[in-house]
């Protein structure tokens, strides 16, 4: 089996036997790997709290068949600032899932890791609004997945906008004569928050905060976007709108036009 080293992010980690645990890391150069760390749930274990999700670590590790195996783990940094704050766990944890679920294993994507990066920095800064910040990164990682919604003009037909109708299916909002059955009704603030913060660099996503009627129709839209183009539910989004909005009002904007 050879030995490699690594760079990375841990995404996630469960449980395996009675001491082991398997991590799921996102690294610069192997794209998302799952490897195992033996002994880690013992309080003698050399990793102590090297392989917990949102640490950046470097690594040394065996190449498997199926699973690798962690034979070190230094820190490279431990955004203690996140963990400190409900908030910051809850937008890190959205940022960690997401890219759980769109990087494949043992294929590099160096801009995937990046933008992760980049997200859990911005983060350690303790912005105002850190779930802006999350949701800034939702949408540049689904621009590098090749989903952007369209925002600026007609989905389906290119004309410019603004527009008043806004489908998954169709590709974001959509003009009157374009709509379908699924499209739904969209505010103009609405869209022109999700513009901004799909264009604005992720320091800057938590300094401005719309009024909360706009930020719930916004994020409306985005967690149903995210989840119809990634065919997959997202548990971290009712944590990360907890706070703005009622469960009714997170849902997939444009299931039915009236």
């Amino acid at each position: 089996m050879p030995l490699y080293k690594e760079q990375g992010i841990v995404l996630r980690a469960v449980k395996l036997g009675e001491a082991d645990k398997i991590v799921s890391i996102l690294t610069q150069g192997s794209g998302k790997i799952r490897a195992v760390a033996k002994g880690i749930r013992k309080t003698t274990s050399r990793f102590g709290a090297r392989l917990e999700p949102m640490t950046h670590v470097s690594l040394l590790l065996y190449r498997g068949r199926n699973l690798d195996t962690v034979t070190q783990a230094e820190i490279v940094g431990s955004f203690r600032a996140v963990r400190g704050d409900f908030a910051l766990i809850t937008a890190g944890e959205t940022m960690l899932e997401a890219v759980d679920k769109v990087a494949e294993e043992h294929e590099r994507n160096v801009r995937l890791f990046l933008l992760l990066l980049s997200g859990m920095r911005a983060l350690e800064r303790r912005p105002d609004d850190a779930a802006a910040v999350a949701e800034s990164f939702v949408l540049k990682l689904l621009s590098l997945s090749g989903f952007h919604p369209s925002l600026s003009a007609c989905a389906a037909c290119g004309t410019p906008g603004p527009h008043g109708w806004f489908a998954a299916g169709q590709g974001g909002v959509v003009c009157g004569t374009c709509a379908t059955n699924e499209a739904g009704r969209v505010s103009e603030p609405a869209v022109r928050w999700l513009d901004l913060i799909a264009r604005i660099e992720l320091d800057g996503a938590g300094d401005a905060t719309p009024p909360d009627a706009v930020r719930r129709e916004a994020r409306a839209m985005l967690y149903g976007f995210t989840e119809y183009h990634l065919d997959r539910r997202m548990k971290s989004f009712s944590l990360l709108a907890r706070q703005a909005a009622s469960p009714a009002s997170v849902r997939l904007v444009g299931t039915a036009r009236g």
